[in-house]
Protein backbone atom coordinates (compact mmCIF):
# COMPACT_ATOMS: atom_id res chain seq x y z
CA UNK A 1 0.00 0.00 0.00
CA UNK A 2 1.36 3.39 -0.99
CA UNK A 3 2.22 5.85 1.81
CA UNK A 4 -0.34 8.61 2.35
CA UNK A 5 0.99 11.98 1.11
CA UNK A 6 0.53 15.29 2.91
CA UNK A 7 -1.36 16.90 0.03
CA UNK A 8 -3.72 15.77 -2.73
CA UNK A 9 -5.37 16.98 -5.91
CA UNK A 10 -9.07 17.77 -5.67
CA UNK A 11 -11.62 19.46 -7.93
CA UNK A 12 -13.63 22.38 -6.62
CA UNK A 13 -14.84 25.83 -7.63
CA UNK A 14 -14.57 29.37 -6.31
CA UNK A 15 -17.97 30.67 -7.44
CA UNK A 16 -21.07 28.93 -8.83
CA UNK A 17 -21.42 28.77 -12.58
CA UNK A 18 -21.10 26.66 -15.70
CA UNK A 19 -19.05 23.45 -15.78
CA UNK A 20 -15.94 25.47 -16.61
CA UNK A 21 -15.79 26.86 -13.05
CA UNK A 22 -14.57 23.45 -11.88
CA UNK A 23 -10.81 23.46 -11.44
CA UNK A 24 -8.07 21.44 -9.79
CA UNK A 25 -6.61 22.53 -6.48
CA UNK A 26 -4.06 21.19 -4.03
CA UNK A 27 -5.38 20.53 -0.54
CA UNK A 28 -4.15 18.80 2.61
CA UNK A 29 -5.13 15.14 2.82
CA UNK A 30 -7.90 14.98 5.45
CA UNK A 31 -7.42 13.09 8.71
CA UNK A 32 -10.14 10.65 9.78
CA UNK A 33 -11.97 11.43 13.00
CA UNK A 34 -13.83 9.06 15.28
CA UNK A 35 -15.90 6.60 13.27
CA UNK A 36 -14.34 7.65 9.97
CA UNK A 37 -11.95 6.11 7.47
CA UNK A 38 -9.68 7.74 4.89
CA UNK A 39 -10.04 6.34 1.38
CA UNK A 40 -7.57 6.49 -1.46
CA UNK A 41 -10.19 7.21 -4.11
CA UNK A 42 -10.14 5.01 -7.19
CA UNK A 43 -13.32 6.37 -8.79
CA UNK A 44 -15.90 8.99 -7.86
CA UNK A 45 -19.48 8.92 -9.10
CA UNK A 46 -20.91 12.01 -10.82
CA UNK A 47 -24.52 12.76 -9.87
CA UNK A 48 -27.12 15.41 -10.59
CA UNK A 49 -26.76 16.89 -7.06
CA UNK A 50 -23.09 17.62 -7.90
CA UNK A 51 -24.25 19.69 -10.87
CA UNK A 52 -26.81 21.52 -8.77
CA UNK A 53 -24.17 22.22 -6.10
CA UNK A 54 -21.82 23.63 -8.75
CA UNK A 55 -24.66 25.86 -9.97
CA UNK A 56 -25.02 27.25 -6.45
CA UNK A 57 -28.38 25.70 -5.52
CA UNK A 58 -27.40 22.76 -3.31
CA UNK A 59 -24.87 23.72 -0.63
CA UNK A 60 -23.24 20.94 1.38
CA UNK A 61 -24.74 20.26 4.81
CA UNK A 62 -22.94 21.63 7.88
CA UNK A 63 -19.64 19.88 8.48
CA UNK A 64 -19.46 18.28 5.02
CA UNK A 65 -16.63 18.89 2.58
CA UNK A 66 -17.32 21.70 0.06
CA UNK A 67 -15.70 19.51 -2.61
CA UNK A 68 -18.38 17.85 -4.79
CA UNK A 69 -18.85 14.10 -4.92
CA UNK A 70 -21.32 11.90 -3.05
CA UNK A 71 -20.03 8.40 -3.76
CA UNK A 72 -16.63 6.81 -4.21
CA UNK A 73 -14.78 3.54 -4.39
CA UNK A 74 -11.25 2.95 -3.18
CA UNK A 75 -8.96 1.50 -0.54
CA UNK A 76 -9.06 2.24 3.17
CA UNK A 77 -5.66 3.73 4.05
CA UNK A 78 -6.32 5.03 7.58
CA UNK A 79 -9.00 4.74 10.25
CA UNK A 80 -10.15 6.98 13.07
CA UNK A 81 -10.87 6.10 16.66
CA UNK A 82 -13.34 3.30 17.26
CA UNK A 83 -13.28 1.88 13.75
CA UNK A 84 -12.90 -1.89 13.55
CA UNK A 85 -14.51 -2.36 10.14
CA UNK A 86 -13.71 -1.73 7.37
CA UNK A 87 -10.06 -2.48 8.01
CA UNK A 88 -7.03 -0.69 6.57
CA UNK A 89 -6.24 -2.14 3.15
CA UNK A 90 -9.82 -3.18 2.36
CA UNK A 91 -11.52 -2.12 -0.87
CA UNK A 92 -14.88 -0.43 -0.26
CA UNK A 93 -17.42 1.84 -1.84
CA UNK A 94 -19.06 4.52 0.25
CA UNK A 95 -21.87 7.04 0.38
CA UNK A 96 -20.43 10.38 1.48
CA UNK A 97 -21.81 13.87 2.08
CA UNK A 98 -19.12 15.53 -0.07
CA UNK A 99 -15.46 15.37 -0.96
CA UNK A 100 -15.48 12.64 -3.60
CA UNK A 101 -13.83 14.65 -6.39
CA UNK A 102 -10.38 14.13 -4.89
CA UNK A 103 -7.51 11.68 -4.65
CA UNK A 104 -8.38 11.04 -0.97
CA UNK A 105 -11.60 11.53 0.95
CA UNK A 106 -13.20 10.78 4.30
CA UNK A 107 -16.10 8.40 4.73
CA UNK A 108 -18.14 7.31 7.70
CA UNK A 109 -17.15 3.72 8.40
CA UNK A 110 -20.82 2.82 8.82
CA UNK A 111 -21.55 3.99 5.27
CA UNK A 112 -18.89 1.82 3.62
CA UNK A 113 -19.78 -1.38 1.79
CA UNK A 114 -17.16 -4.02 0.92
CA UNK A 115 -16.35 -4.40 -2.76
CA UNK A 116 -17.14 -8.03 -3.62
CA UNK A 117 -14.77 -10.06 -5.74
CA UNK A 118 -15.59 -9.53 -9.41
CA UNK A 119 -17.07 -6.05 -8.99
CA UNK A 120 -14.89 -3.53 -10.87
CA UNK A 121 -14.05 -0.41 -8.88
CA UNK A 122 -15.63 1.93 -11.43
CA UNK A 123 -18.92 0.08 -11.03
CA UNK A 124 -18.51 0.03 -7.25
CA UNK A 125 -18.26 3.84 -7.23
CA UNK A 126 -21.43 4.06 -9.33
CA UNK A 127 -23.59 2.18 -6.82
CA UNK A 128 -23.99 3.97 -3.46
CA UNK A 129 -25.85 7.20 -4.31
CA UNK A 130 -28.44 5.67 -6.63
CA UNK A 131 -28.78 2.45 -4.66
CA UNK A 132 -29.33 4.19 -1.33
CA UNK A 133 -31.74 6.68 -2.95
CA UNK A 134 -33.83 4.16 -4.86
CA UNK A 135 -33.97 1.62 -2.05
CA UNK A 136 -35.08 4.18 0.50
CA UNK A 137 -37.62 5.97 -1.69
CA UNK A 138 -39.13 3.06 -3.61
CA UNK A 139 -39.11 0.34 -0.99
CA UNK A 140 -39.08 2.19 2.35
CA UNK A 141 -40.94 5.44 1.74
CA UNK A 142 -42.91 4.12 -1.24
CA UNK A 143 -43.71 0.70 0.31
CA UNK A 144 -43.32 -1.02 -3.07
CA UNK A 145 -44.12 -4.72 -2.93
CA UNK A 146 -43.84 -7.58 -5.39
CA UNK A 147 -46.34 -7.40 -8.24
CA UNK A 148 -46.91 -3.66 -8.06
CA UNK A 149 -46.58 -1.21 -10.96
CA UNK A 150 -44.16 1.72 -10.65
CA UNK A 151 -43.79 4.77 -12.90
CA UNK A 152 -40.26 6.19 -12.99
CA UNK A 153 -39.33 9.40 -14.79
CA UNK A 154 -35.86 9.73 -16.30
CA UNK A 155 -35.61 6.03 -17.10
CA UNK A 156 -32.03 6.12 -18.43
CA UNK A 157 -30.58 8.35 -15.70
CA UNK A 158 -28.52 6.82 -12.91
CA UNK A 159 -31.60 6.77 -10.67
CA UNK A 160 -33.84 5.51 -13.45
CA UNK A 161 -31.59 2.65 -14.46
CA UNK A 162 -31.14 1.59 -10.83
CA UNK A 163 -34.92 1.67 -10.35
CA UNK A 164 -35.35 -0.60 -13.37
CA UNK A 165 -32.70 -3.05 -12.16
CA UNK A 166 -33.92 -3.20 -8.56
CA UNK A 167 -37.54 -3.33 -9.66
CA UNK A 168 -36.85 -6.31 -11.89
CA UNK A 169 -34.98 -8.12 -9.10
CA UNK A 170 -37.77 -7.49 -6.57
CA UNK A 171 -40.75 -8.30 -8.76
CA UNK A 172 -42.00 -4.85 -9.75
CA UNK A 173 -43.47 -3.88 -13.12
CA UNK A 174 -41.48 -0.75 -13.96
CA UNK A 175 -42.83 1.76 -16.48
CA UNK A 176 -40.39 4.53 -17.39
CA UNK A 177 -40.44 7.76 -19.34
CA UNK A 178 -37.49 8.66 -21.57
CA UNK A 179 -36.62 11.49 -23.93
CA UNK A 180 -36.29 9.60 -27.21
CA UNK A 181 -36.75 6.28 -28.97
CA UNK A 182 -33.12 5.26 -28.42
CA UNK A 183 -33.40 5.80 -24.69
CA UNK A 184 -36.67 3.91 -24.58
CA UNK A 185 -34.96 0.99 -26.32
CA UNK A 186 -32.12 1.10 -23.79
CA UNK A 187 -34.58 1.09 -20.87
CA UNK A 188 -36.46 -1.88 -22.30
CA UNK A 189 -33.19 -3.75 -22.78
CA UNK A 190 -32.43 -3.22 -19.09
CA UNK A 191 -35.70 -4.77 -18.04
CA UNK A 192 -38.30 -2.00 -17.98
CA UNK A 193 -41.74 -3.44 -18.70
CA UNK A 194 -42.71 -0.38 -20.75
CA UNK A 195 -40.90 2.76 -21.89
CA UNK A 196 -42.77 5.91 -22.90
CA UNK A 197 -41.16 8.53 -25.14
CA UNK A 198 -42.48 11.64 -23.43
CA UNK A 199 -41.43 13.77 -26.39
CA UNK A 200 -43.76 11.85 -28.70
CA UNK A 201 -46.61 10.78 -26.39
CA UNK A 202 -48.56 12.00 -23.37
CA UNK A 203 -47.31 9.80 -20.55
CA UNK A 204 -50.62 10.11 -18.67
CA UNK A 205 -52.52 8.67 -21.64
CA UNK A 206 -49.87 6.01 -22.17
CA UNK A 207 -49.98 4.85 -18.55
CA UNK A 208 -53.77 4.59 -18.77
CA UNK A 209 -53.44 2.53 -21.96
CA UNK A 210 -50.70 0.25 -20.60
CA UNK A 211 -52.54 -0.44 -17.35
CA UNK A 212 -56.03 -0.62 -18.90
CA UNK A 213 -57.01 2.35 -16.78
CA UNK A 214 -55.93 0.79 -13.48
CA UNK A 215 -52.97 3.11 -12.99
CA UNK A 216 -49.72 2.54 -11.13
CA UNK A 217 -49.22 1.96 -7.43
CA UNK A 218 -46.18 4.23 -7.10
CA UNK A 219 -44.61 7.18 -8.94
CA UNK A 220 -40.91 7.95 -8.41
CA UNK A 221 -40.74 11.60 -9.43
CA UNK A 222 -37.59 13.59 -10.21
CA UNK A 223 -39.36 16.44 -12.01
CA UNK A 224 -41.97 17.94 -9.64
CA UNK A 225 -43.48 21.22 -10.92
CA UNK A 226 -46.42 20.66 -13.26
CA UNK A 227 -45.58 16.95 -13.48
CA UNK A 228 -47.07 16.33 -10.04
CA UNK A 229 -50.70 16.85 -11.06
CA UNK A 230 -50.11 14.67 -14.13
CA UNK A 231 -48.44 12.01 -12.00
CA UNK A 232 -51.46 11.84 -9.72
CA UNK A 233 -53.62 11.06 -12.75
CA UNK A 234 -51.41 8.02 -13.31
CA UNK A 235 -51.87 6.71 -9.76
CA UNK A 236 -54.34 4.07 -8.69
CA UNK A 237 -56.42 4.71 -5.59
CA UNK A 238 -54.23 4.40 -2.48
CA UNK A 239 -51.22 5.19 -4.68
CA UNK A 240 -47.98 6.74 -3.42
CA UNK A 241 -46.14 9.67 -4.98
CA UNK A 242 -42.48 10.03 -3.97
CA UNK A 243 -40.51 13.12 -5.03
CA UNK A 244 -36.71 13.00 -4.97
CA UNK A 245 -35.80 16.01 -7.14
CA UNK A 246 -37.40 19.20 -8.46
CA UNK A 247 -35.90 19.60 -11.92
CA UNK A 248 -39.20 20.99 -13.22
CA UNK A 249 -39.73 23.48 -10.38
CA UNK A 250 -40.45 23.48 -6.67
CA UNK A 251 -44.13 24.44 -6.85
CA UNK A 252 -47.09 22.28 -7.83
CA UNK A 253 -50.84 22.98 -7.90
CA UNK A 254 -52.96 20.08 -6.70
CA UNK A 255 -56.60 19.25 -6.11
CA UNK A 256 -56.37 18.18 -2.50
CA UNK A 257 -59.97 16.96 -2.49
CA UNK A 258 -58.85 14.43 -5.10
CA UNK A 259 -55.92 13.44 -2.88
CA UNK A 260 -58.33 12.79 -0.03
CA UNK A 261 -60.97 11.02 -2.09
CA UNK A 262 -58.43 8.63 -3.64
CA UNK A 263 -56.35 8.25 -0.45
CA UNK A 264 -53.12 9.24 -2.20
CA UNK A 265 -49.90 9.51 -0.20
CA UNK A 266 -47.54 12.38 -1.07
CA UNK A 267 -44.01 12.11 0.26
CA UNK A 268 -40.41 12.73 -0.71
CA UNK A 269 -36.91 12.97 0.66
CA UNK A 270 -33.37 14.20 0.22
CA UNK A 271 -30.65 11.84 1.39
CA UNK A 272 -27.60 14.07 1.77
CA UNK A 273 -28.68 16.04 4.88
CA UNK A 274 -29.95 13.00 6.79
CA UNK A 275 -28.02 12.01 9.90
CA UNK A 276 -25.19 9.51 9.78
CA UNK A 277 -27.20 7.36 12.17
CA UNK A 278 -30.08 7.18 9.69
CA UNK A 279 -27.81 6.51 6.73
CA UNK A 280 -25.97 3.86 8.72
CA UNK A 281 -29.23 2.00 9.34
CA UNK A 282 -30.02 2.31 5.64
CA UNK A 283 -26.57 0.94 4.78
CA UNK A 284 -27.18 -2.03 7.09
CA UNK A 285 -30.47 -2.82 5.36
CA UNK A 286 -28.91 -2.54 1.91
CA UNK A 287 -26.02 -4.74 3.00
CA UNK A 288 -28.50 -7.36 4.15
CA UNK A 289 -31.14 -7.13 1.40
CA UNK A 290 -29.30 -6.01 -1.74
CA UNK A 291 -25.56 -6.59 -1.34
CA UNK A 292 -25.86 -10.38 -1.76
CA UNK A 293 -27.27 -9.67 -5.24
CA UNK A 294 -24.23 -7.51 -5.97
CA UNK A 295 -21.89 -10.21 -4.67
CA UNK A 296 -23.59 -12.80 -6.88
CA UNK A 297 -23.27 -10.58 -9.94
CA UNK A 298 -27.03 -10.13 -10.31
CA UNK A 299 -26.94 -6.36 -9.79
CA UNK A 300 -24.54 -4.16 -11.69
CA UNK A 301 -24.91 -0.43 -12.39
CA UNK A 302 -25.34 0.76 -15.96
CA UNK A 303 -22.17 2.60 -16.92
CA UNK A 304 -21.97 5.51 -19.33
CA UNK A 305 -18.49 7.12 -19.46
CA UNK A 306 -15.38 7.65 -17.35
CA UNK A 307 -13.42 10.91 -17.23
CA UNK A 308 -10.10 11.74 -15.56
CA UNK A 309 -10.49 13.76 -12.38
CA UNK A 310 -8.97 16.76 -14.16
CA UNK A 311 -11.82 16.61 -16.72
CA UNK A 312 -14.67 16.91 -14.22
CA UNK A 313 -16.02 19.86 -16.21
CA UNK A 314 -16.44 17.62 -19.26
CA UNK A 315 -18.24 15.04 -17.11
CA UNK A 316 -20.65 17.72 -15.89
CA UNK A 317 -21.21 18.93 -19.45
CA UNK A 318 -22.14 15.43 -20.53
CA UNK A 319 -24.59 15.06 -17.68
CA UNK A 320 -26.20 18.43 -18.40
CA UNK A 321 -26.53 17.59 -22.10
CA UNK A 322 -28.74 14.66 -21.12
CA UNK A 323 -27.19 12.24 -23.62
CA UNK A 324 -25.85 9.82 -21.03
CA UNK A 325 -27.35 6.43 -20.26
CA UNK A 326 -26.45 5.26 -16.77
CA UNK A 327 -23.62 6.44 -14.57
CA UNK A 328 -20.71 8.80 -15.22
CA UNK A 329 -17.58 8.40 -13.07
CA UNK A 330 -14.30 10.22 -12.50
CA UNK A 331 -10.98 8.37 -12.33
CA UNK A 332 -9.02 9.63 -9.31
CA UNK A 333 -6.33 6.96 -8.86
CA UNK A 334 -5.53 3.87 -10.93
Amino acid sequence: MKPVPATMTAVGFDSPGAPEVLREETLPVPVPGAGQVLLRVAYAGVNRPDVIQRQGFYPPPPGASPIPGLEVSGQVVAAGAGVTTPFVGQLVCALIAGGGYAEYCLAEAALCLPVPEGLPLDQAAALPETLFTVWHNVFERGWATEGERVLVHGGTSGIGTMAILLGKLFGLEVIVTCGGADKCAAALALGAAHAINYKASDFVEEVARITNGAGVHLVLDMVAGDYVARNLKCLADDGRHVTIAVQGGVRAELNMAEVMRRRITLTGSTLRPRSNEFKGLLADEIHSMVWPLVADGLLRPVMDMSFPLAEAAAAHSRMEAGAHIGKIVLVANQ
